[in-house]
């Protein structure tokens, strides 16, 4: 399952007396072509500094995955990956991955990397994913149209209730804009966005042990009446129940879009794609006024079978850097370190320093079939909000989602 790829030796002259064998092996990694705005930066210094090489692959992330999933089954699997945090337990289930359980408590700073990455890369009671780029979820608001609407712009939403009455506020504004954005049609989004506002109010939507469906509750029933509630205020746009995510942070960017929730990507393409947009970035908050998060990104993981742990060890040291965690936080990446993050968002825009707070609370779930449940787009999930949310019968979406999240759940364990 390894691939080192010896880069030959050579004989060298040692200060002119006598010769010495010098071998350089060179790790292959992929990444999504997410991180590609930091990762050749991250690699060049690493290479600058090691014998051993990192030769790095970028691949769309559509692919990746499937990619992978090939390539480890045909034995042509790279030796390192940047991974979706969220596909690290069942490629690990599938023993596909390295356990990097006593490579990751024998760092120093094991205690202050970032949680939802650890929840996410844990199967089985063992590590298999390591921290590696991150995002978090957060809320943003358009201090413009809250000016306009007679509300404090630098007093964003901080409960349900704020949200509600903001949103409502600014839709009385009239014509195209509108209070509250979020993609109705798409899976994905919603696990980023809405998960958090069960999670604020200390439920979720399967048990820890990740054995029962949770999702016929109060708490989860309460989030989706907060977005009825601003349906039922014309707080948001028609468009939106059939968004499959095409609009996820366009819609917020037009101007026209008084609250959304998004990723903390989203401070770095406001700066640079929209900067006349006057913006604020808080937390999602639940109902009373409980922050929660989503956190994304990707994890670290390593192919099983890679024999070369040494180097696996170095490259970890060397991302967890300060100096490393600072050139990926300045390219919009939130640092997964804890006791470096301030340090690391030195002299950045400071909503990053909101995002990296909310990644700290953050939570990511931790399941083989997190694709079934909460990605696919004839999934439980996506059937449950549109039908919860849009229909006429809570209690019977409710209900379905209960049997066939526990139907998936039942299958894989």
């Amino acid at each position: 399952m390894r691939r080192l790829v010896m880069r030959g030796s050579a004989l060298a002259l040692v200060l002119g007396a006598g010769t010495a064998l010098s071998a350089q092996e060179t790790l292959e990694m992929w990444a999504r072509t997410d991180v590609q705005n930091f990762l050749p930066q991250v690699v060049e210094a690493f290479n600058a500094t090691h014998e051993t090489q990192i030769e790095v692959q970028f691949i769309p992330p559509g692919e990746l995955v499937q990619k992978f999933a090939t390539a480890a089954a045909g034995g042509t699997a790279p030796d390192i990956l940047s991974l979706d945090l969220i596909y690290t337990p069942a490629f690990a289930a599938a023993g596909q991955l390295a356990d990097l359980t006593d490579l990751a408590k024998g760092l120093p700073y094991f205690d202050q990397l970032s949680p939802a990455h650890l929840q996410a890369g844990t199967y089985d009671g063992r590590i298999y994913g390591l921290p590696f780029s991150a995002d978090s979820s957060v809320l943003l608001w358009n201090k413009d149209l809250y000016a306009k609407a007679g509300l404090d712009p630098e007093d964003g939403p901080s409960n349900w209730e704020e949200i509600l009455a903001q949103a409502t506020a600014v839709r009385a504004l009239g014509g195209d804009v509108y209070g509250y954005y979020f993609s109705g049609a798409c899976a994905g989004c919603n696990a980023f966005t809405f998960l958090p506002y069960i999670w604020a109010q200390g439920s979720d939507i399967v048990s820890p042990d990740g054995k029962s469906a949770n999702i016929d509750t109060p708490e989860a029933r309460a989030a989706v009446d907060l977005y009825r509630q601003l349906l039922a205020a014309d707080a948001i746009p028609p468009s939106a129940e059939t968004d499959t995510g095409s609009a996820f942070f366009s819609a917020f960017a037009t101007g026209n879009i008084g609250i959304a929730t998004s990723g903390a990507f989203a401070i770095g393409i406001l700066n640079s794609q929209y900067a006349d947009m006057n913006y604020g970035v808080t937390y999602i908050p639940g109902p009373d006024g409980t922050p929660s998060s989503f956190g994304g990104g990707d994890n670290f993981v390593v192919t099983a079978g890679m024999e070369n742990m040494d180097a696996v060890r170095q490259f970890v040291d060397h991302i967890y850097s300060p100096e490393m965690q600072t050139l990926m936080a300045q390219f919009g990446s939130l640092p997964v370190r804890g006791d470096v993050a301030e340090q690391a968002l030195a002299g950045v825009d400071t909503r990053y320093g909101v995002a990296t707070e909310a990644m700290a609370q953050g939570r990511t779930p931790s399941t083989v079939v997190y694709n079934d449940i909460y990605n696919s787009a004839t999934g439980p999930w996506l059937q449950f909000l549109q039908e919860a949310i849009y229909g006429d019968d809570v209690d019977e979406a409710a209900a379905i989602a209960q049997e066939t999240i526990q139907s998936i759940l039942d299958g894989a364990n």
